[in-house]
């Protein structure tokens, strides 16, 4: 049963500020589990997928990407972020050719044998095709501190912020029937001077973004189930 709170909205004072009265939609148990459920299923079909179609994606669909992103929580409200989105094809080029610069280098000297190991299941190299041949590249910058009225002034739990944030974008890019994956060149001080980002931002995270190719494989990976995720303690 759908419990709706359909009460007319109130505010009220609270340390000087205004604050609005919370309305949303509530469930009985039975239909609540039924529906977190569904969503841990629907989630769970989600996969990393390196082979993008270059099959235009509207600029339009992004925007409301990113907005679905930016509704993550974030410490004192500040919304840590920027998301930059390039369909630019000289962009996306030189992007790549950085990328590419960074990770072979990684491949060939800075990652351990252990960590190429483990990659191994993986199947990724230093080549990333799909920099320039997804429509879209979303990368997402931190913002460590914003100057007002020329006032140096930090942000805060600004990791874990941005974590969040990019969590939420990618659950929205799954929900619009796209796919992505987190790309994270190290190290990627090039995207700020491609983009020409300000100080006070920092790369984050790479997120190339379109619909998969005709056909694709992924490895067959198992995710962990719940006894070795969490601990209950009751």
């Amino acid at each position: 049963m759908l419990f709706s709170n359909n009460k007319a909205m109130s505010t009220k004072e609270i340390n000087g500020h205004t604050h609005t009265q919370y309305q949303r939609d509530t469930y009985e148990l039975e239909e609540a589990e039924s529906r977190a459920k569904a969503y841990y299923e629907w989630l769970d079909t989600r996969r990393t997928v390196r082979d993008i179609s270059d099959k235009p994606v509207s600029k339009q669909l992004i925007k409301d990407l990113i907005m679905a992103g930016s509704t993550a929580p974030s410490g004192a409200h500040k919304q840590p972020w920027t998301f930059c989105a390039v369909a630019s094809p000289e962009i996306k080029k030189a992007i790549r050719a950085a990328a590419e610069k960074e990770e072979y280098e990684s491949y060939h000297g800075r990652m351990s044998e252990r960590w190429l190991d483990d990659l191994k299941p993986i199947g990724t190299d230093w080549d990333k095709p799909f920099l320039d041949e997804a429509p879209w590249l979303v990368i997402v910058f931190k913002r460590i501190y914003e100057v007002i009225d020329g006032e140096k002034r930090n942000n805060y739990y600004v990791n874990e912020s941005v974590g969040i944030a990019c969590g939420m974008i990618i659950s929205a890019i799954h929900r619009a029937g796209l796919v992505t994956l987190t790309h994270t060149p190290s190290p990627m001080n090039f995207l700020t001077k491609i983009l020409g980002r300000p100080e006070n931002e920092r790369p984050y995270l790479l997120l190339p973004i379109g619909y998969p190719q005709d056909e694709v494989y992924v490895p067959n990976l198992r995710r962990k189930p719940l006894e070795e995720v969490a601990v209950f303690y009751e």
